[in-house]
């Protein structure tokens, strides 16, 4: 049998695949599933892996969905179709990081395809960047940091410390214990609310909800509700109406989980009231500034939870802070949904730029950054609303978080398309570049 590798092209079918083709489509499936585990969305997704085939040489169309990937190759009357079932990732920065570079030395000549694969394979079985300890000190700083935010007392914070020990505890759990994924976002609410409105009750303080949004903030889907809005946006409606209807699922799970716990670390909280079983401690109002020291920590917390490079620490810290920063000022001068858009705007086109200067991948710093504006407790606030019969506060409520999330969408979009110009005016920058500042993901989630 005559090897196809060895017939000239022009006598080749033109389906037929060679040795050199079939390595570079194992390396863009492989590519694909990788980013896909790592939190890429699907309009990014699809992006990404048709620039990869057009620098290879590959004629593809891919599909992607928050559960499975669709790539054909090849001319539409001889395609070769692939599908592959996959599960929503959990954002990885250090992975998405790797997988840029990987992409990189491929397309560029560096590596070759099968060695791209070897380094792929590589790269997903290194260990954790951040260890289970560390997990779970950034689980406590983030609840406490989120708490600052809150405007609760002193007292609060160190309540909000041990619930995030506790969901940490659940979801680092969870992670160990599949059949546990199915109800972590429940049970953790649960078992936080109850938690939340104990330790309220025992220090006679009435920021119980205050820090039962601090201790979940990690689960709360206000990262997948803005990416499903950014996929819609971009006329990717299979994939944003599935991660929309997903965040609207995590986001019941949530509400249904507060609201037993709600009840029942209230009733605890007033038997303890009425037998006088209470820690008279000082519950003072936070000096203004552990606020700033807040927009510090969380963004050093998302660093760990991410599980990014430490060497990106203060490039994330810097993203988060401005956008958060940017949002609270223009906030109050114009209206929280324009502070949003604005945040969002500064986030987008800034980590851009530090990316073009850098020679980086802007997602270290979008994600983080992006993390801090999204509606997540505003959409719990709603569910819990709704669950306590107050229709109109409930509905309300959604509203806001809708015209929150599309103010974010409209920055982000914004935002791309300012540095997409600021890009085709580089002196010298063809306009076909395979950048990394060119469209590499805003994640599912940031769990």
């Amino acid at each position: 049998m005559t090897d196809p590798a060895s017939t000239p092209a022009h006598s080749r079918p033109s389906g037929t695949p060679t040795s050199g083709s079939t390595d570079a489509v194992g390396f863009i499936l492989r590519l694909g599933c990788a980013l896909h585990n790592a939190g890429f969305s699907a309009h990014r997704l699809e992006a990404t892996l048709s620039d990869v085939s057009r620098k290879l040489g590959l004629e593809a169309q891919f599909f992607s969905t928050p559960t499975s990937i669709m790539a054909a190759f090849g001319p539409p009357d001889s395609q070769r179709t692939h599908l592959i079932r996959a599960e929503p990732g959990s954002t990885n920065l250090s992975h998405l990081s790797g997988l840029d570079r990987i992409a990189r030395d491929v397309v560029y000549g560096t590596l070759g395809p099968a060695e791209g694969n070897l380094r792929i394979e590589r790269l997903l079985a290194e260990p954790p960047r951040w260890v289970l300890w560390q997990v779970l000190i950034a689980f406590v700083l983030v609840s406490v940091s989120v708490a600052s935010f809150l405007k609760v007392g002193t007292g609060d914070l160190l309540c909000a410390a041990l619930v995030g020990l506790l969901c940490g505890t659940i979801i680092t759990r969870s992670r160990r214990h599949s059949e546990w994924l199915d109800i972590e976002e429940p049970l953790s609410a649960f078992l936080v609310a109850t938690l939340a409105q104990f330790l309220a009750a025992l220090i006679d303080s009435g920021a119980g909800y205050a820090i039962t949004v601090a201790g979940l903030v990690v689960l709360l889907p206000g990262m997948a509700f803005t990416t499903g809005l950014i996929e819609l946006s971009t006329r990717h409606l299979s994939s944003g109406t599935a991660r929309l209807s997903g965040a609207l699922v995590t986001f019941l799970g949530l509400g249904f989980g507060v609201a037993l716990g709600t009840k029942l670390g209230t009733a605890v909280g007033g038997w303890m009231t009425a037998h006088d079983f209470v820690l008279h401690l000082s519950n003072a109002a936070l000096p203004f500034w552990v606020e700033g020291i807040g927009v510090i920590v969380a963004p050093l917390c998302f660093t760990v939870l991410l599980q990014a490079n430490a060497k990106e620490a203060p490039w994330i810290v810097l993203a988060a802070a401005t956008a958060y920063l940017t949002s609270r000022f223009a906030g109050r001068a114009l209206g929280e949904e324009l502070g949003a858009f604005l945040g969002a705007l500064m986030v987008s086109g800034g980590s851009t730029v530090i990316a073009l200067r850098r020679d980086t991948t802007p997602i270290v710093t979008i994600v983080p950054g992006l993390l801090i504006l999204v509606p997540g407790s505003i959409g719990l606030r709603s569910v819990t609303s709704f669950s306590q019969q107050k229709v109109v506060t409930g509905v309300e409520t959604a509203f806001k978080v809708a015209l929150i999330g599309v103010s974010l969408v409209g920055g982000v979009l914004a935002g791309r398309a300012l540095t997409a110009a600021l890009r085709r005016k580089r002196k010298g920058a063809p306009a076909d570049e395979f950048s990394r500042t060119s469209e590499w993901t805003v994640s599912r989630d940031w769990r």
